[in-house]
């Protein structure tokens, strides 16, 4: 019984191990503790929602749908078409995102606005043309405006659905507070603080979004032509179909994405609790060593 048990933690550790090194990268456990084991004043104290939120499981669901729905601005899709390297480099992207989002939700102030400064200063050399002829930049605030609401309301729907802890209503809005400061160090203006305004603001976008050839054609590298070897693809399937069950109706019809509710709520949803789950439960260790302050 002793030996099943010790397996078992040895599988939990190498599943955990494996996870985190894609997602962070193979400077992960340097970048974990420098992040968390610099002294020094942070945005958010311990007890910010934001903590709660982008520590969670949830978070990988939340991030691929946060994708899919910014893609369906014209603009922002052209940038990221032409500029980010979303295709020849889909994990190094992944893993340069959230190593931002650890930044500068958990490390100290002065770390999170160098930042925030960097991505500025690569906003402001992406500049372009979508194939329509509209010119475009990254520093925009009006474009930031839009993939910060999209990033923020899909976290928060992917939290409310599958997170460990759901927020309350009150924590809701100090989410969206959290994370308007980081807005606001990227070059956004006004962004929402509270979940009405972000409603609000995304209701307001609405007009200028529509599905272009390159956000199709993005859907389909990111849900069925994914870069993970073959024994993830079955997980990779149940991530892929909850994004698209999290995304707003009218965002998966602009992508031709099918929904089928009765299929929704007696498979895919489940599907995605389990999944989240199991995420949790093999990143455990690895959060076990955040909190301790080891690498």
């Amino acid at each position: 019984m002793r030996r099943t048990g010790t397996d078992g933690h040895g599988v939990r550790e190498r599943l955990g191990s494996a996870l985190f090194t894609r997602v962070a990268g193979p400077e992960g456990p340097k970048n974990r503790a420098r992040i968390h084991g610099t002294p020094g004043p942070r945005w958010f104290g311990p007890d910010r929602p934001i903590r709660a939120v982008h520590g969670d499981a949830s978070m990988f669901i939340g991030g691929l749908s946060a994708l899919l729905l910014q893609s369906l601005h014209p603009l922002a899709m052209a940038a990221v078409s032409a500029h980010s390297g979303f295709r020849g480099d889909p994990w190094g992207r992944l893993q340069r995102t959230s190593t931002f989002l650890a930044v500068t939700t958990y490390g100290t102030a002065e770390s999170a606005q160098d930042a925030c400064d960097r991505v500025r200063a690569v906003h402001e050399r992406v500049r372009g043309v979508t194939p329509e002829g509209t010119r475009y930049h990254a520093a925009d605030p009006h474009l930031l405006g839009w993939v910060h609401v999209a990033e923020v309301d899909s976290f928060l729907r992917a939290h409310q659905r599958y997170g460990a802890r759901p927020l309350s209503g009150a924590d809701r809005d100090a989410y969206v507070a959290d994370t308007a400061r980081v807005a606001a160090a990227l070059g956004v203006l006004d962004p929402p603080t509270t979940v009405a305004e972000l409603a609000e603001r995304l209701s307001a976008y609405r007009d200028e979004l529509r599905a272009t050839p390159q956000a199709r054609e993005a859907a389909r590298f990111l849900l069925l032509n994914p870069p993970v070897p073959l024994v993830a693809r079955l997980p990779y399937g149940v991530l892929a179909a909850n994004a698209v069950s999290l995304l707003p109706a009218w965002a998966a019809a602009e992508l031709r994405l099918p929904r089928l509710p009765l299929v929704d709520s007696v498979c895919v949803r489940p599907l995605g609790s389990a999944f989240t789950s199991a995420v949790r439960w093999a990143m455990a260790p690895q959060r076990a060593r955040t909190v301790q302050g080891v690498a």
